[in-house]
């Protein structure tokens, strides 16, 4: 279970989020936009992502236990799609969809996916604010206290999406790809420790 402390759920939860990996995404989606439509698209992409883990910090637990899925199942699975997802953003399948968006693609597109969703609202994120919230022990206000503190942080991630517009213009479109790619590594790195550690108290090995 998570430690309660405030500063330690925001700290988790921020970093869930993957913000480095997000703005790096978000740089491949809004490559060749001005300046207006990349703020439009962080926008969408952080409403959509908080709308994705609302959802599941109010119901996450619930639904999981009207089906009959174990946490720590749902986490190994949730680790084998952040896994593929990490590993499509290391050998570039993930900015090359980005940069190859039709030039007619909506900004709510662009925002939605890979962005909003897996890159922000990923596994990752979603057993975190499923393990937080807690919603078969905590009450409701103690729920919607988590939403608070997600809220802050997708805000937060937002910010940190907007002003990218200026790195984009520093790295260009070669050195968006290096970035991507390597936080593709970081985040199958981070796949692999959930898929482990899924394993072990599946199998109850300590």
């Amino acid at each position: 279970m998570f430690n309660t402390d405030l500063g330690h759920e925001l700290a988790l939860m921020f970093l869930m989020l993957d913000p480095f990996g997000s703005v790096t995404v978000s740089l491949a989606v809004t490559a060749g936009l001005g300046r207006q439509e990349r703020l439009r698209v962080a926008v969408y992409a952080a409403f959509a992502a908080f709308c994705v883990l609302s959802f599941f910090a109010l119901l996450g637990g619930s639904v999981l236990d009207a089906l009959g899925i174990p946490i720590a199942e749902f986490q190994f699975a949730g680790s084998l799609v952040l896994l593929a997802f990490g590993l499509q953003m290391t050998l570039g399948k993930v900015s090359q969809m980005a940069f190859e968006m039709p030039a007619g693609a909506g900004l709510a597109q662009r925002a939605v996916f890979p962005l909003a969703t897996p890159a922000i609202a990923g596994p990752g994120a979603i057993l975190t604010v499923v393990l937080l919230a807690n919603n078969l022990d905590r009450s409701l206000a103690e729920r919607v206290h988590t939403i608070l503190e997600l809220g802050c942080c997708v805000v937060l991630l937002g910010v940190l999406l907007a002003s990218a517009v200026p790195l984009g213009r520093l790295l260009g479109r070669g050195g968006i790809e290096i970035c991507v790619r390597v936080f593709g590594m970081v985040v199958s790195t981070i796949a692999v420790n959930n898929f482990v550690t899924a394993l072990k108290v599946i199998f109850r090995l300590g």
